[in-house]
């Protein structure tokens, strides 16, 4: 079932994300999963990079407090980070089309990452920028739909098929 993305309310909720600093080393990733499956906090989408000997994990959750507070609670060194959610178009030169407007008025992405939810139709980027509140408005300003934690949350991503 296809979600209505006509029907987007641009409203101003932030969405958080929870950034991990990890040593690159078996099991960590594996650690901070198992804490927060206890908890029954849901993994919406995960980004792991390192570079050397240590890293990040940034993972979207569905009660991203509550997946600070477990992981806090448990020795886990995280930061809630507020992000920006954009719907963007999923061919050549979408993403493109949103950079452009943010490196046009200076804007700093700190962090960046996206993901399909429909093939050649929609995609979500999301960002990590020094001055979010200024971000959104140019986003927004720009006819870019952002989305809220609730509309990032009912996300079904693309299905493949013929796998």
């Amino acid at each position: 079932m296809a979600f209505g993305w006509e029907n987007f309310k641009q409203k101003t909720m932030k969405a958080y994300q929870l950034t991990i600093p990890a040593e690159n080393k078996p099991c960590i990733l594996a650690q901070v999963t198992s804490i927060l499956a206890r908890k029954k906090i849901n993994i919406r989408s995960a980004t792991i990079s390192s570079f050397g000997d240590s890293g990040f994990i940034n993972l979207i959750v569905d009660n991203p407090k509550q997946g600070e507070k477990a992981l806090r609670k448990e020795g886990i060194e995280v930061e809630l980070k507020e992000i920006i959610t954009v719907l963007i178009d999923d061919r050549p030169g979408g993403l493109d089309d949103l950079l452009q407007v943010l490196c046009t008025e200076d804007v700093n992405i700190e962090n960046g990452y996206g993901f399909v939810i429909e093939s050649r139709k929609h995609a979500v980027f999301v960002l990590d920028v020094t001055d979010a509140a200024r971000a959104e408005d140019l986003i927004k300003a720009s006819g870019f739909k952002t989305l809220t934690p609730q509309e990032l949350s009912e996300i079904e991503p693309f299905h493949y098929v013929g796998y």
